[in-house]
């Protein structure tokens, strides 16, 4: 008999803190600076990338009750996101506060501690969903 596999596109989350809020441009270039006081799941995307399109372009209603946001380090220079219908963030410097470095990755954030509970790669909604459902249910 084989033991239960329970595969995840992670091991265990880096233990760091984050900021207490993310700051950059809507695609539109309009400032926003979001605060950190929910719990907040950081989907960081690339151009040309079949999971970050699903997290651009879905409802996302895996992930309802969950603040998400989608961010990237670079503008849209391809169009490839202008009908989004998530917003998507630009901010080359949260993604380096929260220690991203290779897109597409995802973290959540506790806010009450304000430190990444949870972290991987992102293949799209129902995947990321899955693996951090035992925090976004409890």
């Amino acid at each position: 008999m084989r033991p239960d596999i329970n595969a995840h596109s992670f091991d265990r989350p880096r233990d760091r803190e984050v900021p207490a809020s993310l700051s950059g441009h809507w695609l539109s270039g309009e400032p926003v600076t979001l605060s950190i006081d929910v719990p907040t799941l950081v989907v960081a995307i690339k151009p040309h990338c079949d999971g970050c399109h699903e997290f651009v372009h879905s409802s996302l209603h895996e992930l309802d009750g969950l603040r998400v946001v989608v961010v990237s380090a670079t503008s849209d220079t391809d169009s490839e996101w202008v009908d989004a219908v998530q917003p998507v963030l630009v901010a080359p410097g949260v993604l380096e506060s929260l220690d991203i470095k290779f897109p597409p990755f995802y973290v959540l954030i506790d806010p009450s501690s304000h430190r990444v509970v949870l972290e991987g790669v992102v293949f799209g909604p129902s995947q990321v969903a899955e693996e951090i459902e035992w925090y976004h249910t409890r």
